[in-house]
């Protein structure tokens, strides 16, 4: 479309129009010269004119190239011409709040007010709200309607680069809400990640001052517990315009190696966190040392050779070592021992002098060094001492600018060891922000279990699909969409809870089906085959849609034939009246049997039966050569225990015998062209996602199932 001119009053710019031109990409010259009370006209550059903001709002929608702008059928279209007429009259007058709660419910479980994608009825609702400015602000900051305020600011997210520079220029200036509303980008920044959280502050930020990080050790794939402290630091940053840090925790060389780093890497992209830069605890070794021979010369720290477990034991008693009133010479010397990883250093620990009284057992002396001999994994053999997380931590933090330190709730009790740390170095302040361990049922989070579970071959590798590692959830078919919005719901709350896999996998499921493809399988070894004796004598093809109300999804080709399959499960009694799906009506007429088994079904096509009437509508696949072999993959929990504690170790007993079933079946010829990773829904099967694609007639396709918050144990079944 060529530029247009769009006039219209200064005292009431149409915020709906400029915005969806924004959105739709046609090119207006703005034109505010009209005088007051006028109707905003569009002038066309080929002299042409349109007036009114509903009817340009309808031209802009069927000129731009945007998908279903005015809906994807005649239904749709009526629908969004509804919204058109009851945004303006509903939103900016005395019913405003009662039209915000009408919204909120019917938002419940929606994306967009009308079908599957963006229209201008989204448009025209949004700038209505926008403009309306304090009263909407009001209402979004008291949280009263957190679908509403989802939606809100999920448009403004999505096509903030087009819509801020809308809102910044005309929101307070239209007639509706006279006070200036504040620039967009201000209104969403907390709100970035997931729009339906609430807001949490840390105390004592700044806008542009803040910096955190996030601080994996590389001794495994980064799981869904670590995805919360990710994205919870991602979600601070964000909201105040500030930095993080991706740090890696690499203390202790006999755990971590390259292969966890990269991978940590590649979970980090996958969940979308954006960082300033990557540090190492590892690049502060040097000055590590230096501090804590600092330490060990002011006599705030000593060298210890007392064995291992008697040492544990004397912390947990009160007990004071006998090599803490060392004297510093002392101290220096085995400092030096242990520095070159000799007989006599590899029996020590350097240790805080703080205080074996404290009732906090963590400021009982901590271990700030231990000697290893490990190559590490960066700096190979050039060390044989290495800090502990709980010395390194609190120093990296200070060197680093780090201003406010997020830390699971499990570590509370050494908060007051973190801050006495960074008192005895000399070094400033760092807050410590707190959030609850998200635990799930079912569900080991242990690294050094997963690791178990790897090393003797009971998974396929780290990335297995029973696995909570990001890598592993991802494959079995969650969207990271998902997991941010799971995670971020629940804020950064102390509480300690056991959650529910079913309700991750419900908000899946939202996100997947307004959009993934339908295809049709049937099982291999419960298939009956049904001969039409008024199908088609020669078989014809029809190009039919993969998502009936998305069309996106792309088209497929459906063989029609006399011979088809369905499953037994399907077959109930002769003179039955049944659908099959995007065909129409058949009656059964006959079933064969043979020793107690079904061989064959006879019926007929009764093609003018109304779909409506009939109870059951059947999936089929045509009796043709090309029918692709599908392996279908169910899973099930590792364990069978909803809780199995830190210390509590695997066994027999809470080991899950059946954790994966493999189920044979035969999908549609156009199943060849899926992609690995694609996720798909089998028509009354459920979603599943594409592990292995086609490669060749003799090897199946390997589907994951995806579970819909509704599963069922693999073993009942």
């Amino acid at each position: 479309m060529e530029e247009a001119r769009l006039a219209f009053a200064q005292d009431s710019p149409p915020l709906a129009i400029i915005a969806a031109a924004k959105i739709a990409g046609v090119s207006l010259t703005i034109d505010p010269s009209l005088a007051p009370g006028s109707v905003p006209t569009l002038y066309l550059g080929s002299g042409d004119f349109i007036h009114g903001i509903n009817t340009i709002l309808r031209y802009i929608a069927r000129v731009t190239t945007v998908p279903s702008f005015y809906g994807q059928d005649a239904i749709q279209a009526a629908d969004v011409d509804q919204w058109l007429e009851y945004a303006p009259v509903i939103l900016s007058g005395s019913e405003f709040e009662a039209a915000c709660s009408f919204l909120d419910g019917f938002l419940a479980s929606r994306t967009f007010l009308v079908g599957y994608c963006l229209s201008i009825a989204d448009m025209v609702v949004w700038s209505n709200i926008a403009g309306s400015g304090q009263r909407w602000e009001s209402l979004r900051r008291s949280k009263k309607y957190q679908n509403l305020t989802r939606w809100f600011n999920s448009i403004a997210v999505d096509y903030a680069g087009k819509l801020d520079e809308v809102a910044a220029a005309y929101v307070g200036k239209r007639g509706i809400g006279k006070s200036p509303a504040p620039c967009l980008k201000e209104k969403v920044q907390d709100l970035k990640l997931n729009t339906s959280i609430p807001e949490i502050d840390l105390p004592g930020a700044k806008v542009g001052e803040v910096c955190v990080r996030f601080a994996p050790e590389p001794s495994g794939y980064l799981h869904i517990g670590h995805a919360k402290a990710g994205l919870l630091n991602k979600y601070f940053a964000e909201r105040y315009n500030g930095r993080l840090i991706v740090r890696f925790d690499d203390t202790n060389p006999s755990k971590e190696n390259n292969e966890f780093v990269e991978n940590i890497m590649e979970d980090i992209d996958t969940m979308g966190i954006k960082y300033d830069r990557v540090t190492y605890t590892s690049d502060y070794f040097p000055k590590l040392m230096e501090m804590v021979e600092s330490l060990i010369k002011q006599g705030k720290a000593y060298v210890d050779d007392t064995p291992r477990e008697q040492m544990r034991a004397e912390r947990m008693a009160g007990v004071e070592s006998k090599c803490r009133n060392n004297t510093v010479e002392e101290n220096l010397s085995l400092w030096r021992e242990m520095v070159n990883g000799t007989e006599i250093g590899m029996q020590c620990y350097v240790r805080g002098k703080l205080d074996m009284l404290d009732p906090n057992k963590s400021l009982r002396d901590p271990v700030y060094y231990r000697c290893n001999t490990v190559p590490h994994h960066r700096v190979g053999s050039k060390y044989k001492v290495y800090p502990t997380y709980d010395f390194a931590c609190p120093f990296v933090d200070a060197l680093e600018g780090v201003t406010h330190a997020l830390r699971s709730s499990e570590y509370h009790d050494r908060n007051a060891q973190y801050y006495r740390i960074l008192q005895d170095m000399g070094l400033r302040r760092v807050e410590i922000f707190e959030f609850s361990r998200l635990n799930m049922v079912y569900t080991l989070l242990s690294k050094r279990k997963l690791l178990g579970f790897v090393q003797n071959k009971k998974v396929d590798g780290w990335t297995d699909p029973r696995f909570p590692t990001i890598q592993g959830i991802v494959r079995r078919g969650l969207k990271i969409e998902a997991l941010t919005q799971f995670i971020l719901e629940q804020g950064a709350s102390k509480n300690l809870n056991l959650m529910e896999w079913d309700k991750l996998w419900t908000i899946n499921k939202k996100i997947i089906d307004p959009v993934c493809a339908r295809h049709t399988a049937v099982l291999k070894d419960q298939r009956v085959l049904l001969t039409l004796t008024n199908g088609p004598e020669e078989p014809f093809v029809r190009i039919l849609p993969r998502h009936k109300k998305y069309e996106g999804a792309g088209n497929k080709a459906t063989t029609f034939t006399n011979r088809i399959w369905l499953e037994y499960a399907d077959v109930m009694s002769t003179g039955q009246e049944v659908t099959l799906m995007d065909w129409g009506n058949a009656i059964l007429k006959e079933i064969k049997t043979e020793n107690g088994i079904i061989t064959q079904l006879v019926g007929e096509l009764q093609l003018e039966g109304s779909v409506k009437s009939t109870k059951l509508k059947l999936t089929w696949l045509p009796d043709i050569e090309n029918l692709v072999s599908l392996s279908l993959v169910e899973f099930d929990y590792l364990i069978t225990k909803k809780k199995l504690e830190e210390n509590e170790e695997i066994s027999t007993a809470n080991l899950n015998p059946c954790t994966r079933r493999e189920i044979s079946a035969l999908g549609d010829p156009n199943m060849q062209n899926l992609k690995q990773g694609e996720i798909i829904q089998l028509e009354r099967k459920g979603y599943y996602r594409c592990d292995v694609p086609f490669i060749r007639p003799a090897k199946p396709i390997v589907l994951f199932s995806i579970p819909d918050g509704r599963q069922q144990s693999v073993a009942n079944k």
